[in-house]
């Protein structure tokens, strides 16, 4: 927890817009928001005394269409500060009563999450030891002790079994060394070994976790449950390759301090999780009309509690909710976010309003993030031997393509790039690994010849782009 804090302690509100510029174009205002929220956590680590635990996070709500950057900024706030980070869509959880999932399931999913981040980390601190293990045990199956490589049974045709087992001891150690540096090697790959592997398999919990309706948590008690009355073994050949990474993650299991791991998971998730709300819109209530408008605020009822505060039983233990941190977001094209009811609303005091992405932004999204689309799609065509080269005026033209289809149809932000783009270099992806090692430069007529008839056609457009 201390070596997570240190590292907070380095963000200020500063660097952490610069690391988020580095990944979201625009949307200035939302960064800032955030940034802050992250700053007065470590804030109020900081704090002595009574006074921390009164210190409430300012929760935040993202108004804006979909597609301009909303869930990308708190999934990339949330790496930045290595904390749990569970986004959830409002519109699946329904009032207790109804068919659907309750609203502690996302403290259920937060504590998830943070345990398998604590425990992830721990295993990277193990692993060197674990695979050194792990080389023993596979040096102990390929070779048994006392017993030489060139004397296994079976090794020389028409060998009885245990002839030359009285010159093993002398040539043992040797022998297995040798065996050791043909391992490291990779000259035994082709070799197979028969492990112990755990079967986790459940003939009922599969059958009822295809059920609509059960509870994804309750199958997760019943698989412990299951589990603690004793685990079954199964044998299985494997190549070394596959047993050796099989074993190591067996011994990586034996390494990690479980209980030490759970206890810092829950403490994280309590002071450092980070739960993204999605489509917060769709169950704000319109106070003049009714019918399913009465089951959204039952919903916005239920939330309450998790977002004001309070406590909730888990697997791994109780987590208290009181100090993460809820960041919720939607379009609100139907309602505003004064539609919700006055509680919630008093509980999201910060509101950050993302704006609509232009032509300009597109050319932005396209080559200043570190992982830019054009990026991506040259790396993937790399691995082809095919190198394909941007112009600036190409991408300015696919930008403005991008913007007038989502002016003449839905406008779905950001994720139009990827319907153009996957629409630009179809023939490109199909035939790359026929066409050989070359260099396709993309320009402007590359552009508008494969797409120019498409966005002609208005009709073509709605179904194609």
């Amino acid at each position: 927890m201390t070596e997570l804090l240190a590292n907070e302690g380095q963000l200020t509100p500063a660097r952490i817009v610069e690391e988020l510029d580095r990944y979201v174009v625009g949307q200035r205002d939302a960064k800032r928001a955030v940034a802050v929220a992250l700053r007065n956590r470590w804030r109020r680590q900081q704090v002595e005394g009574d006074l921390r635990d009164e210190i409430a996070p300012k929760n935040i709500i993202m108004i804006g269409p979909t597609g301009v950057g909303k869930t990308e900024i708190a999934r990339r706030l949330a790496r930045l500060a290595r904390a749990p980070f569970l986004k959830v869509e409002a519109s699946k959880f329904t009032e207790v009563g109804y068919v659907g999932r309750d609203v502690d399931s996302i403290v259920r999913d937060l504590a998830e999450v943070a345990v398998k981040l604590v425990r992830d980390e721990e295993a990277g601190k193990v692993r060197p030891r674990a695979r050194d293990a792990a080389e023993e045990r596979l040096l102990d199956l390929l070779l048994p002790r006392g017993r030489a490589f060139t004397d296994r049974p079976g090794d020389r045709p028409g060998e009885p079994v245990g002839s030359g087992a009285s010159a093993a001891p002398a040539s043992g150690d040797a022998t297995r060394e040798k065996l050791r540096a043909m391992l490291q090697g990779g000259k035994l790959d082709d070799r197979e070994v028969e492990v112990e592997l755990t079967d986790d398999a459940n003939p009922l919990i599969s059958v009822l976790g295809g059920q609509p309706g059960i509870d994804e948590n309750a199958l997760s008690g019943l698989k412990d449950m299951f589990g603690a009355l004793g685990r079954k073994t199964k044998r299985q050949k494997l190549k070394v390759p596959q047993a050796w990474r099989a074993l190591t993650e067996q011994e990586v299991d034996k390494l990690i301090d479980h209980e030490a791991a759970t206890r810092e998971a829950i403490r994280r998730a309590e002071n450092a999780g980070i739960v993204f709300i999605d489509e917060i819109d769709k169950i704000a209530t319109n106070r003049d009309r009714h019918g399913a408008d009465v089951s959204r605020e039952g919903v916005q009822r239920d939330l309450l509690p998790i977002v004001e505060g309070s406590t909730v039983t888990t697997k791994y233990g109780p987590v208290r909710t009181d100090h993460v941190l809820f960041i919720a977001a939607g379009a609100f094209h139907m309602s505003k976010p004064s539609d919700l009811i006055p509680e919630m609303q008093g509980r999201f005091p910060i509101r950050v309003e993302l704006t609509p992405l232009v032509a300009e932004d597109f050319v932005r999204i396209l080559t200043e993030p570190k992982n830019a689309l054009t990026r991506q799609y040259a790396a993937l065509l790399a691995t082809d031997g095919v190198t394909i080269q941007w112009t600036d005026d190409a991408i300015k033209e696919l930008a403005k393509i991008a913007a007038d289809v989502n002016r003449t149809t839905h406008d779905i932000g950001a994720r139009r790039l990827h319907t153009v783009l996957e629409r630009l270099l179809d023939d490109l992806l199909y035939n790359a690994p026929d066409i050989g090692t070359q260099t396709i430069p993309i320009t402007p007529a590359y552009v508008r010849e494969r797409l120019g008839a498409l966005v002609a056609d208005e009709d073509l457009t709605r179904y194609i782009l």
